[in-house]
């Protein structure tokens, strides 16, 4: 109420919010654009021939005169200005191209397995977090002990563990040793639309993007919990006999989120990115399965598409993750947007 009766006193502070906005979408748009232009040259610079994609080894009986003549038909016998030129202007009116490899459109390419990178990647976020503030509150609750030494320890060991070498550790002890989990693919053979059969086969990948990250995000929870029990509001309620464990969970917990949902949300893609490994430890059809196969075969339409999806995904939660600590707190958004009024005067 107040924040909205200041807003009312002060259009400047609103229409710098406003500006602010837009100033981030277009430094967002303009970080893309950067982006796709550095993929976009360092793709072709690459040894290979994006022909190769098209035709297969097919592409090694051919003349030179063919080979001229194919790269014409494709496009690549143009200098890289003029192809990044055409590839943007197609980009704007929502073409993302043909893929070179599979020969069908980037859009029905990206939607054949953008779903599984998605789900492996949502049941990997959920799964991090949840234990992460149980972790982290239960270190905190009782910090100092050897529980939370030993807690603090494993999280650090977790972290810090090669997520390909964590995904060889569980396949080669879980599938090659006691034969309980299958080492890779979404599925089994004839077996797509059968939902226990992919849930059993998300367990082992999933376990390792959990493992990476979870002991990471609990030591956050924990610092921040520990941090805010050190304030003063705390000790007076410590003063009226309120349990610590109450206090805990009833105050610093709901305070610690706008230090804890900028986190949250930079995790989408700290996660997603483990998720890309993971994908090609476990031969799991995804966008990281697809990314790399994109840049070993020169797929370039494929590459640009992927890369410019990832790179939309962490502008877009590092914004998000802005907008939800000032809804949360406003004395963040009213600080940050009297800065900048003052800045601006």
């Amino acid at each position: 109420m107040n924040s909205r009766i200041e807003n009312q006193k002060n259009p400047g502070i609103r229409r710098s919010r406003v500006g602010a906005a837009a100033g981030g979408l277009v430094r967002g748009l303009f970080l893309l654009l950067v982006l796709s232009l550095v993929v976009f040259f360092l793709a072709r610079a690459c040894p290979g021939d994006p022909l190769r994609s098209w035709y297969g080894d097919g592409v090694d009986r051919l003349s030179a005169a063919q080979k001229e003549a194919m790269r014409r038909n494709l496009g690549l016998d143009r200098s890289l200005w003029v192809q990044y030129g055409l590839w943007l202007r197609n980009l704007f009116q929502g073409n993302l191209g043909i893929s070179l490899k599979y020969k069908r459109p980037v859009t029905a390419v990206l939607g054949s397995v953008a779903g599984n990178t998605a789900i492996l990647g949502l049941l990997a976020y959920v799964m991090t977090f949840l234990p992460a503030f149980r972790i982290g509150s239960s270190c905190a609750l009782k910090e100092g002990s050897r529980k939370d030494r030993r807690l603090s320890r494993i999280a650090v060991v977790t972290g810090n563990i090669p997520s390909f070498f964590l995904g060889l550790l569980l396949i080669l002890f879980f599938t090659v040793k006691i034969r309980l989990f299958p080492s890779g693919g979404a599925y089994s053979y004839g077996m797509a639309h059968s939902l226990p059969d992919r849930i059993w086969h998300l367990v082992l990948p999933c376990a390792v993007l959990v493992l990476e990250h979870v002991g990471y995000y609990g030591l956050m929870v924990r610092n921040l919990l520990v941090e805010e029990t050190r304030k003063d509001y705390v000790l007076l309620h410590k003063s009226q006999g309120i349990p610590r464990e109450k206090i805990l969970r009833r105050y610093c917990m709901k305070n610690i989120l706008p230090g804890m949902i900028p986190a949250m949300t930079m995790a989408v893609p700290h996660i997603l990115g483990g998720t890309y490994v993971v994908e090609m430890v476990f031969g799991y059809p995804g966008l990281g399965t697809l990314a790399f196969e994109s840049a070993l075969y020169k797929d370039f339409n494929v590459l640009m598409a992927v890369t410019l999806l990832t790179g939309a995904l962490v502008i877009f939660c590092n914004m998000l993750g802005e907008v939800l600590s000032a809804a949360i707190d406003p004395r963040m958004r009213d600080d940050a947007a009297e800065f900048r009024e003052v800045d601006y005067e």
